[in-house]
């Protein structure tokens, strides 16, 4: 295919208008123009005429509708083998595609058609030979780009190998090579993806998925049919105990075992019921014997008692007349006291009164007295205050911290220290003059007398008069640590901090604020003397006392008088009192004696009552006496007649407990009996009807099934794993293979290249990627280099004259196609640029190459036919 037309309207920059580029031919066509001219932009509108469809709005078509929008509409007239074709397509509004047989003016093809027409044109779109051999502008091809535009034109590289290498047909190379190697692709990626895992939507996915299917069914029917099996082991097993219980013989001898033991229990019952009778009677009869007893003893006891208290009754009355007449004179007495005691009493509450009247009076003026002096005190305290409150302004401004001073202290010692051993490292000058001879020699100035020793630092002058000037030089080195100077700078940092210029200053500042701080406390302790409770306190007490203060009480009377007054009425009430004190024992004791006297007969009295109570009537004592002691003889005989009945009782007496207990074992038996008759019953339902519905979906038929057909999806699958595996090793024998046959496999393509290497450069050979099938390295002065390494320019040199070699390999299949350059050559030099010129001209042979260029003024040497552009306007 060749092309001779381009023409385009409404795309990108020409909005509204068109251009036309008429006339390309055979060999080297050549456009050369500004910048923003619309170079890239006629092959932009190439590329999608043969590589876009017209029905769709891609990001490449999307990039050729101006700003204004519009419809782009792009035309090519082209050759071939078969003739001449007017290619047409416009996109967006009114989309078509249409070919045109310009020898006839025929339309020939349109829509899908013309599409179909276009794409076997280009034989595989952009990852055929016009992909190939088209450059963009910028792109090398030798560069990083994306996956999917490496692969397409690795395969077309590859297919271009295989179809023109005639000299490898063996199965380790060449177009069968290749062919071996795709089908094995296909069928390879038909079952797995590149990653080794089953492809989904495959057959061996398919086969994976059923077998999963197949063996969960298998699991699940499995767990029915053991489910089903366990069902009928238990129903079995229920159906044996169940019959084991419900025998007849058993029951009956469950029933007979509870009847025995009901009877037992009731006749120990009874019997239990009766010795209880038996001892309650036992007990009341030794009860009434007792009480015979108790009453004989207590009658013969009440006798002998009724004589003796005859006696003590008359012995007690003759004692209660005589606490009476005891009593009677000390209640008399004890009156007479009282009555003194009362008077006394009197006379001294009204001289108390007296006295009070007069203290209080007394207490008033001392408490204005004391009043005046708590108000001297309070303007006393806070005289005081306001001293404190000045010293202790003046304190803050003196005080120094002791640390601070110590510092001081070190630092100066340390200073002096440092000093002296400067000094004593200084050189000296000692003058002894002869006898006779007065002092004349100065040093620096001043005169050094006899035995004078004088220190200096580094230089000093001695003035020797009638002699000259003599220096003294030290030489001595200077000090590195200069401790001195960082100890003087610390001291003058401190006593500015101090705010005193010496230390002396700073220890009488000290010294002041100690005696500043001593007279502070002084003044405290005075504040405290004059009001300890605070200030607030005493304010508070002198308004209190000043509110409270009244009148003061006039004195009527005299207050010793009126002591002398109290102390005699009192020293009367006392002596009344006492008399009332020694008189009330007596009557106390009186009394206590009529007490116990009166106690004592009333109490001898109500003995004689109750004896008299138990004896009854005198005359019928002797028969009574008689009468109780045959009671308690016929209790004594019924007593043993009882205990000996309980006895009896108690030898033929049965367990009751145990009676019972053999009852409720019975009885539970036959009821445990029952209950796991009831609950094998409601098991036994609860089976059937899992065994029934197993049984009606013929579990075990199903579950055989499902086995056999998980051996066959297992078969299935590991079939697959069988192909996948043969698959791959035939791949990577395939792969290895092809390896081993590579300097075969490119040998075309080195043919066609090295001329051209030749004419750029010399000693120059060239490795191809056998994965890419790109230049990998070149090896020139003995030296391998990667192709990356290499500068922009002969990067884009490789990548031209490669694809020069690929178009004449495409020409010598029997597929030309133009070789399209869109500013391809950008960092040639201009001896490199000349010969790529000559490279061009020598590959156009029989061969179409459109160059695109801005560079007009280096491109003007490349020669071949130059292009223009020219205004165009479609035909309606």
């Amino acid at each position: 295919m060749k092309i001779s037309a381009l023409r385009l309207f409404n795309v990108k920059r020409f909005a509204g208008k068109g251009v036309a580029i008429e006339g390309i031919g055979d060999g080297v066509n050549v456009l050369c123009a500004a910048n923003e001219f619309g170079k890239s932009t006629s092959f932009e509108a190439l590329h999608a005429l043969f590589f876009q469809p017209h029905t769709g709005t891609p990001g490449d078509v999307r990039r050729l509708r101006p700003y204004s929008a519009g419809n782009p509409l792009i035309e090519a007239d082209i050759a071939t083998a078969d003739g001449r074709y007017r290619l047409t397509k416009q996109f967006y509004g009114g989309k078509r595609a249409s070919v045109t047989d310009l020898a006839s003016g025929r339309l020939i093809a349109q829509a899908d058609e013309a599409e179909t027409f276009i794409a076997g044109l280009v034989r595989g779109g952009t990852a055929g030979p016009a992909g190939l051999l088209w450059v963009r502008q910028g792109i090398t091809g030798i560069d990083k780009r994306s996956a999917s535009e490496e692969d397409g034109e690795k395969q077309a590289r590859a297919s271009l190998l295989e179809s023109v290498q005639g000299e490898v047909e063996a199965v380790t190379g060449g177009r069968r090579m290749a062919e071996v190697m795709a089908a094995c692709a296909e069928e390879l990626g038909r079952l797995v993806t590149p990653t080794g895992k089953p492809r989904t939507g495959s057959r061996y996915d398919a086969a994976i998925e059923q077998h999963r299917a197949l063996s969960e069914t298998e699991r699940r029917l499995g767990d029915e049919v053991a489910a089903l099996r366990d069902a009928l082991d238990r129903r079995a097993v229920a159906l044996k105990r169940l019959s084991e219980l419900e025998r007849p013989e058993d029951r009956e001898e469950r029933r007979s075992a509870i009847d025995q033991a009901q009877a037992r229990f009731d006749k120990a019952k009874a019997h239990g019921e009766a010795l209880k009778a038996a001892e309650a009677e036992s007990r009341l009869a030794h009860q009434l014997r007792d009480t015979a007893s108790r009453d004989l003893s207590a009658f013969r006891e009440a006798l002998d008692k009724a004589i003796r208290l005859r006696e003590a009754l008359v012995l007690a009355e003759r004692r209660r007349d005589e606490a009476l007449g005891r009593r009677s004179a000390a209640a008399e007495a004890i009156d007479k006291a009282f009555a003194v005691a009362q008077s006394a009493e009197n006379d001294e509450q009204e001289a108390r009164a007296l006295l009070a009247r007069l203290d209080a009076a007394l207490k008033a003026r001392e408490a204005a007295g004391q009043l005046a002096d708590m108000r001297a005190r309070l303007a006393d305290a806070e005289l005081a205050r306001a001293d404190l409150e000045a010293g202790e302004a003046e304190w803050a401004l003196l005080d120094v911290a002791s640390a601070s001073v110590d510092e001081l202290q070190e630092l100066d010692v340390e200073i002096a220290r440092l000093r002296a051993v400067e000094e004593a490292a200084r050189p000296a000058v000692v003058i002894a003059y002869d006898a006779g001879v007065e002092a004349c020699i100065a040093l620096d100035g001043c005169l050094l007398g006899d035995g004078d020793e004088r220190g200096y630092d580094d230089n000093a002058k001695l003035s020797i008069p009638g002699i000259g000037l003599l220096t003294l030089r030290s030489n001595r080195p200077p000090h590195a640590d200069k401790r001195l100077e960082k100890a003087e700078a610390k001291r003058r940092n401190l006593l500015a901090a101090i705010g005193v210029d010496s230390l002396a200053a700073a220890r009488r500042r000290q010294a002041e604020a100690q005696r500043k701080a001593a007279d502070l406390d002084r003044l405290r302790n005075r504040i405290l003397a004059l009001a300890p409770g605070g200030l607030l306190a005493l304010r508070e007490e002198v308004l209190r006392r000043a509110a409270a203060s009244a009148d003061t009480l006039e004195l009527k009377g005299d207050p010793g008088q009126a002591r002398q007054a109290l102390a005699d009425a009192g020293n009367r009430l006392a002596e009344a009192r006492n008399a009332v004190r020694e008189a009330q024992p007596l009557r106390g004791g009186a009394d206590e004696a009529y007490i116990a006297a009166e106690t004592a007969l009333a109490s001898l009295r109500a003995e004689g009552a109750h004896v008299e109570a138990i004896l009854g009537p005198e005359a019928e004592r002797g028969g009574r006496e008689q009468v109780l002691a045959g009671t308690l003889a016929e209790l004594e005989i019924r007593l043993h007649e009882s205990e000996a009945r309980v006895a009896d009782l108690r030898a033929s007496s049965i367990d009751l407990e145990s009676a019972e207990a053999a009852l409720r074992r019975a009885k539970s038996a036959e009821e445990a009996a029952s209950r796991e008759a009831g609950l094998l019953r409601e098991r036994l339902a609860d089976l059937n009807a899992v065994i029934r519905t197993r049984s009606d979906e013929a579990v075990e038929e199903l579950w055989r099934e499902a086995v056999e057909a998980l051996g066959a999806a297992a078969a299935r699958v590991k079939a697959f794993e069988t192909e996948v595996r043969v698959l791959e090793r035939l791949r990577t024998a395939l792969e290895a293979a092809r390896s081993a046959a590579r300097d075969l496999y490119l040998k075309p393509v080195m043919t066609e290249l090295r001329p051209l290497l030749e004419l750029l450069f010399e000693d120059v050979s060239i490795t191809f990627d056998e994965k890419t099938l790109l230049p990998q390295t070149i090896r020139r002065n003995g030296l391998d280099e990667d192709v990356e390494r290499l500068s922009g320019g002969m990067r884009e040199q490789l990548s031209i004259l490669t694809r020069l070699a690929f178009a004449r390999l495409l020409a010598r299949d029997g597929r030309p196609a133009p070789v399209i350059l869109d500013d391809a050559l950008v960092y040639s030099d201009d001896d490199r640029i000349e010969r790529m010129f000559d490279a061009l001209h020598r590959q156009s042979r029989g061969q179409q190459i459109i160059v695109f260029s801005c560079r007009q003024r280096a491109f003007s040497k490349l020669g071949g036919n130059v292009l223009r552009m020219t205004d165009w306007q479609p035909q309606d």
